[in-house]
Formats: C-alpha cells, sequence, structure tokens
C-alpha cells in the first residue's frame, strides 16, 4: 500500500509500504477513506517530537471501513463505517479506568503515528479496537466526523473544560487554527459573556469571527489593552492557549485575571520561562495536557443531531490520498495559502480482507 513515512526532520515521503495486518486479538485493520493533518504533525516534521522513529507512517486522525478484527473485537465488525481515534486506550490501566486514556500505561494512548504507524496510509491497523474505533450513522458526514478524531475532543476536553468555560465568562483563545478555532465553537456551548480572539492572521481571525468571537484581536497589536477595555481592567476568567511558543503562553498569563484559569493546549518544542515572580500571588491556575478523547460519544452525539457548530467550516482545503506532500505544502504555508484543516480522501474502493500476516 502508499503511505507517508517519516524520515527525520523535514524528510517525509509518500511510498509504498507493506500492508498492515492484525498483531493483537484486540486489533482491527481500518480501510482509510478520509484523514487530515495535524499541526502535531508538524512538530513532528520539524523534529520537536522525538519519539517517532524514522520509518514511521504518519497520521493520528480518520474515517474508513472496518476490513478484519482480531478474536477480542467486540464492538466493530468488518464493513463498519467508524472513526478512529488519535488516542487508543486499552481500557484497562488504572489511567484508563480514569478515563485519563491519554496518560494510557497499557500499551495504549497517543500511539497512532507516533510510537506505531499511523492513519496518513491506505490502510491502518487499530489497536484496542473497541475502544479506539466510534461506528458512524449515516447521518454523520465523512469531513465534519474526521474532526472528531482529534480537533474538537482537543479543544473541548484540554481547552475549554480544562479551562472551566462558565456562563458569563470572559474567554481569550490564543491562536486561530483548527483547534483554536474549535475551542470557540465549543466555549460558545457555555453562554460565555464574550469570546476574544488572537491571532496573527488576519484570515483566521476572520474565522473566528464566523465560529463565533465577539472580538479578535492581531497578535502584533497587543492583545493585553483589548482585554482589559473589555473587562474593566480585571483579566479574562478562561484563556486557552492554542500556539505552542513561549510568547503566546506568556502573553496568557498576562490577560487573565487573579483568580483565572488558563489551559494550554499549544506543542511547546522550547522551553517556557513560568514567571512565577509575577505569578505567585494572583491565584492562577494553569493546566497542561493530552487529549482523552473521553468525549468523543458526546461530541458525536451532538454532530449528528446538528447541534455542533460549524465543524465541516475548518476544512478549507481537499485532496486525493495521493496527494499527500501537496497537501502538507499547503497546510505548512498557512499564511499563504488560507489553509485551517486539510482532508484528503480516495474514491470508495472495493473491500479487500487482509490477512494476519499482512498480505492482501
Amino acid at each position: 500500500m502508499k503511505a507517508l513515512v517519516f524520515h527525520g526532520p523535514g524528510r517525509p515521503s509518500w511510498e509504498d509500504v507493506p500492508d498492515p495486518g492484525l498483531q493483537e486479538p484486540a486489533d482491527a485493520i481500518v480501510r482509510v477513506d478520509t484523514t487530515t493533518i495535524c499541526g502535531t504533525d508538524l512538530h513532528i516534521l520539524s523534529g520537536n517530537v522525538p519519539d517517532v522513529r524514522p520509518g514511521t507512517v504518519l497520521g493520528h486522525e480518520a474515517v474508513g471501513e472496518v476490513v478484519e478484527t482480531g478474536d477480542d473485537v467486540r464492538t466493530v465488525r468488518p464493513g463498519d463505517r467508524v472513526l478512529v481515534s488519535c488516542v487508543s486506550p486499552c481500557g484497562r490501566c488504572r489511567f484508563c479506568r480514569e478515563q485519563a486514556y491519554g496518560q494510557c500505561h497499557g500499551g495504549g494512548g497517543w500511539v497512532l503515528g507516533r510510537l506505531i504507524d499511523g492513519t496518513q496510509a491506505e490502510y491502518v491497523r487499530v489497536p484496542f479496537a473497541d475502544l479506539s474505533l466510534h461506528p458512524l450513522t449515516g447521518a454523520a458526514d465523512t469531513l465534519e466526523a474526521v474532526l472528531l478524531a482529534d480537533v474538537f475532543p482537543t479543544a473541548y476536553e484540554v481547552g475549554v473544560l480544562n479551562a472551566g468555560v462558565r456562563p458569563g465568562d470572559t474567554v481569550a483563545v490564543v491562536g486561530t487554527g483548527p483547534v483554536g478555532l474549535a475551542a470557540i465553537a465549543t466555549a460558545e456551548l457555555f453562554s460565555p459573556a464574550r469570546i476574544i480572539a488572537v491571532d496573527l492572521l488576519s484570515t483566521r481571525l476572520e474565522a473566528a469571527k464566523r465560529l463565533g468571537a465577539d472580538a479578535v484581536v492581531q497578535t502584533t497589536e497587543g492583545p493585553e489593552p483589548l482585554v482589559d477595555d473589555l473587562t474593566g481592567g480585571l483579566g479574562a476568567d478562561a484563556v486557552i492557549e492554542a500556539v505552542g511558543t513561549p510568547e503566546s503562553f506568556e502573553a496568557c498569563t498576562r490577560m487573565a485575571r487573579p483568580g483565572g484559569r488558563i489551559a494550554n493546549i499549544g506543542v511547546h518544542g522550547r522551553p517556557v520561562t513560568l514567571h512565577l515572580e509575577d505569578l505567585w500571588m494572583r491565584n492562577l491556575t494553569i493546566t497542561t495536557g493530552l487529549v482523552d478523547t473521553r468525549t468523543t460519544p458526546t461530541l458525536l452525539s451532538m454532530l449528528t443531531t446538528g447541534r455542533l457548530p460549524a465543524a465541516a467550516s475548518l476544512i478549507t482545503h481537499t485532496f486525493e490520498l495521493d496527494q499527500m506532500e501537496e497537501a502538507y505544502d499547503v497546510f505548512s504555508r498557512a499564511a499563504d495559502t488560507g489553509a485551517l484543516k486539510v482532508a484528503l480522501g480516495v474514491p470508495t474502493r472495493p473491500l479487500v480482507s487482509t490477512g494476519t500476516n499482512g498480505e492482501k
């Protein structure tokens, strides 16, 4: 089959690789119909995620069709249309029992496209399939559903829920890429008084307005004065960091009111200074986290009933699967291309069965 293989920083390649086969009784093989590229994939290509070894197939988001299942799989079967979650929980370890699936110690967690081959391929082996795959009904649009593999659960759990967004809050979202925009959309579910969006790119700020931001400001204009003006000098109740740079994180600490909450989503490739000389007396709560995807069933239910706002509007570019390298180029040059989220799919193909030895 064809897949996007990581050969080291700055060296991806769309090439032939062996077909995946079942390795454990809890595995499933999924034919990938739609996948996408995450900002984390760009971090991997930049060398900021050293766990990823050369030769790994990238990607951790997909919608597809089950081809084969191991003997222990009970919740899906061949022919089922499914969402492939970015997190694969074992379901048995202490963290999984607490629904902290991203911290799984039983061989799961975020493994796809990091520790094992991922979803930017024609087929993918999914471990712990009973918890890693979510059956999709006909009401779930594919381009919307694929955003629930990572983007929306991450924004909702690591951003909105960790920040404790409540009715009447002032919420500042720093970074309006796909995850930041999804944070704006899901923060709206809690009826905040206002949402303030901060980004370098005016095109992304326009998207933030469409998704519910009440005020927008470019990073270069200095967002802190706007937050002060809109809150009478108090600061924001909840601040969501969705960039992953020292500058953006420090800006978040300056925007939060005393007693406020800062939820870090961004993937940081460089050290960040925590200015405790200024922050120690401000009663701030700072959270970090890897998505657990515990809310994916809820988000799927909201999607199929029309309660999840504007999911498909995040996808600005679509490609065939074999245009993977072009899609990466477009996605990585968002300032020039206007890309928010790209989706890659292939025409429907006849189902094939894969053997446990990887043959087809």
